[in-house]
């Protein structure tokens, strides 16, 4: 399968909100505050037929760029690392000199996902869903493999 990446579009906007819906709410939180991912620039992966099958979105505040959301419909078959490569090639165009994000304890995928991409854990913020889930009360106590979700953990990349 051949993928393809491009910026999102506003033609793109209503699928994005659609695809952050699936999480539970119009917004997701970070480091205690909601983040709306269909007002953030990103990018789109496609597959050979045209169907969208990834989403990144990120945002850029002064020389430090968070991925806010980041997911590929299809595990374990490149679109995740694609759409990572996508925003490390255009940071490096950029003062941008910090890639960040936050996922949480439970996501036991996703934390080797981004260690295997050459992201380090920057910080174990312990018990910070509590505050997540006074702002989306969604955020369920169990989380993957039945693990409790407690803890956000914060990984960097160091660009430039």
């Amino acid at each position: 399968m051949n993928i393809a990446i491009s910026p999102i579009t506003e033609a793109d906007k209503e699928w994005v909100l659609q695809v952050v819906r699936n999480w539970g709410a119009d917004f997701v939180i970070s480091r205690g505050r909601k983040v709306f991912a269909v007002e953030l620039d990103g990018f789109i992966a496609t597959d050979d037929n045209g169907e969208r099958v990834g989403l990144l979105t990120y945002e850029v505040t002064g020389d430090q760029c968070e991925i806010v959301t980041l997911d590929a419909f299809n595990k374990w078959s490149g679109i995740g690392t694609k759409l990572i490569q996508a925003i490390i090639d255009m940071l490096n165009r950029s003062s941008v000199k910090r890639l960040w994000l936050i996922t949480t304890n439970d996501n036991t995928d996703a934390i080797r996902f981004y260690q295997k991409r050459g992201f380090t854990i920057a910080a174990v913020h312990v018990n910070a869903m509590e505050k997540s889930r006074e702002l989306k009360p969604s955020i369920p106590l169990i989380g993957f493999y039945g693990i409790p979700i407690r803890d956000e953990i914060e990984f960097e990349m160091s660009l430039g």
